[in-house]
């Protein structure tokens, strides 16, 4: 089975070192065994996202020779036009019962009450599916819109992710019934995600670490829906030297400082380093590193980033 794989950005600002390092990670895992790679881009939240931004990660990956196979600025590849395929999987969920309004605030959900993972996210008490008709009827009449929640089944889901290895969680316990549809009508990210990666043929998912707690209710999904889950692949976090993650507010390391700063083959190498397919930054080209890129290389924990 050919290898097909997905570099899905959200064009909110301009890319960063860490975004990079996950966009050239996942064009060697298909190149590396003659896959394909798509270009989705996630822009569900078109309040925070924009065209501009899409046109111009595109030219940040073609400037750093990383190029795809099928995708961008193309309506079948942006969420934003991917709306009835996001209606069609949610009314599935709702014909098998698994779907229910939820009133709650944001303060609501953090609520001290409310349980907490190890790595403090919460875990939703699942509070409105004991709502009754006549109490969701109340807090509508006060002006409330509901968001809806899959209620997750009381099961472990465990996977091998093919950097980090072995993870399982369970949906009802470490997970909590998710979002699926905000308050907004905007479909959330665990449903489109998995929605878009099986009507588009991927089977490797190749991400930032961030994401492996996604991995186990997104395979549930996918087999809920009567698709076959993707292999996953997490990618190290890149942190600053004081343990923060690199985020688009990170000026100095967005593609626009880069681009000024190195040469293609320059940063091509210095990601190569972080991931740990060079044991020193030095220039090179993404083609150049297909025949010597291998999962076994690269980094399982995070790495610190030290540029002066």
């Amino acid at each position: 089975m050919t290898v097909k794989g997905r570099f899905a950005p959200t064009p909110s600002g301009r890319m960063h070192l860490g975004n990079l390092l996950s966009a050239l990670l996942a064009w060697l895992d298909v190149r590396s065994v003659g896959g394909e790679l798509v270009l989705r881009i996630e822009d569900l939240d078109t309040q925070r996202t924009s065209p501009d931004f899409a046109a111009q990660l595109m030219d940040d990956l073609r400037w750093l020779g990383l190029d795809w196979d099928e995708g961008g600025l193309e309506p079948e590849y942006m969420q934003s036009c991917r709306t009835a395929y996001y209606e069609d999987a949610f009314r599935a969920l709702g014909e098998r019962g698994l779907l229910y309004p939820c009133y709650c605030s944001r303060t609501e959900r953090m609520a001290a009450c409310a349980p907490h993972r190890d790595d403090g996210a919460v875990v939703y008490s699942g509070k409105c599916y004991h709502l009754t008709a006549a109490e969701r009827q109340a807090l509508e009449g006060q002006g409330r819109r509901p968001a809806w929640r899959v209620r997750c089944p009381d099961v472990t889901v465990a996977l091998e992710d093919g950097n980090c290895g072995p993870y399982a969680e369970n949906l009802a316990h470490d997970c909590g019934d998710f979002i699926v549809r905000r308050s907004d009508g905007v479909f959330a990210y665990q449903l489109a995600v998995v929605v878009d990666d099986a009507l588009m043929g991927v089977n490797h998912v190749v991400r930032g670490r961030d994401l492996l707690c996604s991995a186990p209710r997104q395979a549930w999904l996918h087999e809920v829906l009567g698709y076959g889950p993707p292999r996953f692949f997490h990618t190290p976090l890149l942190l600053s030297p004081d343990g923060r993650r690199l985020a688009k507010r990170d000026r100095d390391l967005d593609m626009g400082a880069l681009r000024e700063r190195y040469t293609p083959q320059e940063l091509t190498g210095l990601l190569a380093f972080y991931a740990g397919l060079m044991d020193r930054p030095e220039k090179v080209t993404a083609g150049e590193l297909v025949r010597q890129f291998s999962w076994a290389k690269v980094p399982k924990n995070d790495v610190v980033v030290c540029i002066s």
